[in-house]
């Protein structure tokens, strides 16, 4: 069962205000961690997966397919493959989310450590 540690190299500068950490993934899945400054816009875009979400902590507007949202900690969504979403971030306080994408997003394996115990 590969396991994966938090360290501080898991860690990538993706946009203005925005880290992430891509936690574990497989063919078919991939977790990925977002850490989000205040006020920050992660900017509109879309890809094939289907991904899955929740607020960890802070929130904001979620835009999904033109349709705003107002997200706070405890919130979940998903959003269809090929459908434009976009978050812009409380004003106060980090926000952090935990995103599932299926299948993984093999653009991002590049930031994926291996396995600290595989």
């Amino acid at each position: 069962m590969p396991l994966w540690e938090d360290r501080a190299d898991a860690w990538h500068d993706v946009a203005p205000g925005v880290r992430r950490r891509i936690l574990a993934h497989e063919p078919g899945l991939m977790m990925v961690l977002y850490d989000l400054q205040p006020g920050t816009k992660f900017a509109a875009h879309a890809h094939p997966h289907l991904q899955a979400g929740v607020v960890l902590e802070g929130g904001g507007t979620f835009t999904i397919g033109g349709v705003a949202t107002p997200l706070r900690k405890g919130s979940a969504y998903v959003v269809p493959g090929g459908v434009a979403h976009e978050l812009l971030t409380a004003a106060q306080g980090p926000t952090v989310i935990l995103d599932v994408f299926t299948p993984r997003r093999e653009e991002f394996l590049s930031e994926a450590l291996e396995p600290d115990r595989p």
